[in-house]
């Protein structure tokens, strides 16, 4: 098993590395450049010159890759040309909000998904069964950006009166805040201590920081505020393992040895949860990890119309702002959340089919 867990993590290097020097070109084949977008279309030639000399823009690519790469290596991402802050700073502010939102999205999309497939796997052909995947079918054909539009619309205009205490957008209502732990727990932790980066980033999850500090009208509020968005990126990837899920528990449940179960006289429910669908779940587990991983290309948009200022959101601003620190910084550990994910399934395949063990 280690061995197995060794070979997986080995294997995610070349990977990081290829995503760090595509990413790294990418940015700078985007139309346009740094200077006018930081300094506007009037900007002069020499101030353009003196621009990319100080953010080291003016050497060739393959010495500022080299440059970039040693720096990531020290665990420096580089300085936003946009807000001149350090990049990890911004990911310590950005990510748990995507963190929190890709977590519910995919809680709201395992938890309904996985019992819809299985429900419509074994009244196949009735029309329970119909009825879930014609709404999979509706579901993985709805774009983000549209779905999040019509929520918005609808319980933000058509049902405000209905739904009051839905919250179309931001993090948290108007007035209120999150008061750090460490703050509320006096512990003096100040902005100067190692532990501060740390501490900063755990109480910047909202729905975490409410529940330890015991402040429930800042939980309840935040998850009103992550509702609506959670159900909009959380629906295609809800379609994709209902649909999944059937496939698969139709496949198992034609076994021998379900039949063979069934005619020992095992009760149907032991027979589909026990028997099938753990031999049902590694393409399961495996779609998982993929929607997991697209959960953050979708938070992009997500994070856009309902005005959460998450990583996806502050990426789509850096791309339109030339900012190739926030860009290549917040791109690769988008790229490490992916693999990390995919990792963990790959290792969690040990455990659901012990024959992996043995290879």
């Amino acid at each position: 098993m280690k061995q197995f867990a060794i070979r997986r993590i080995l294997y995610t290097i070349p990977v990081l590395l290829g995503i760090l020097v595509v990413t790294f070109v990418i940015a700078r084949l985007i139309p346009g450049d740094p200077c006018t977008a930081a300094l506007g279309e009037r900007a002069t030639q020499s101030a353009c010159n003196a621009f990319n000399k100080r953010m080291g823009l003016d050497k060739p690519i393959y010495v500022q890759l080299g440059i970039y790469m040693a720096d990531v290596l020290r665990g420096d991402f580089g300085n936003s040309i946009r807000f001149h802050r350090p990049v990890s700073t911004l990911l310590l502010e950005k990510l748990p909000v995507t963190i929190e939102l890709g977590v519910i999205a995919l809680l709201l999309a395992t938890i309904i998904g996985i019992p819809a497939g299985i429900l419509s796997a074994v009244r196949r052909n009735s029309t329970t069964d119909v009825v879930t995947m014609v709404a999979a079918n509706v579901g993985v054909s709805m774009p983000v950006y549209w779905l999040g539009l019509m929520l918005q619309y609808l319980f933000a205009i058509l049902l405000k009166d209905t739904f009051l205490w839905l919250e179309p957008g931001k993090r948290l209502s108007a007035g209120l805040s999150s008061i750090p732990f460490y703050k509320a727990w006096g512990l003096g932790i100040s902005t100067t201590s190692a532990l501060y980066p740390a501490v900063e980033f755990i109480s910047n999850f909202f729905l975490f920081n409410s529940v330890i500090t015991f402040d429930f009208v800042v939980l309840g509020d935040a998850l009103k505020h992550l509702i609506l968005p959670s159900l909009a990126l959380s629906t295609i990837p809800m379609a994709i393992i209902a649909r999944i899920t059937r496939s698969s528990m139709l496949e198992v449940l034609s076994q021998d040895y379900i039949r063979t179960a069934r005619a020992k006289g095992l009760v149907e429910r032991m027979v589909v949860l026990k028997h099938a669908l753990r031999n049902a779940l590694l393409p399961v587990v495996t779609i998982l990890g993929l929607q997991a991983g697209t959960l953050f290309a979708g938070a992009v948009l997500t994070e856009s119309i309902f005005s959460l200022a998450g990583v996806g959101r502050s990426l789509f601003d850096a791309i339109t702002g030339r900012d190739f620190p926030v860009i290549q910084g917040f791109t690769v550990v988008i790229a490490i959340g992916y693999v990390a994910v995919n990792l963990v399934v790959d290792i969690s395949y040990a455990y659901i089919d012990p024959r992996i063990k043995l290879e």
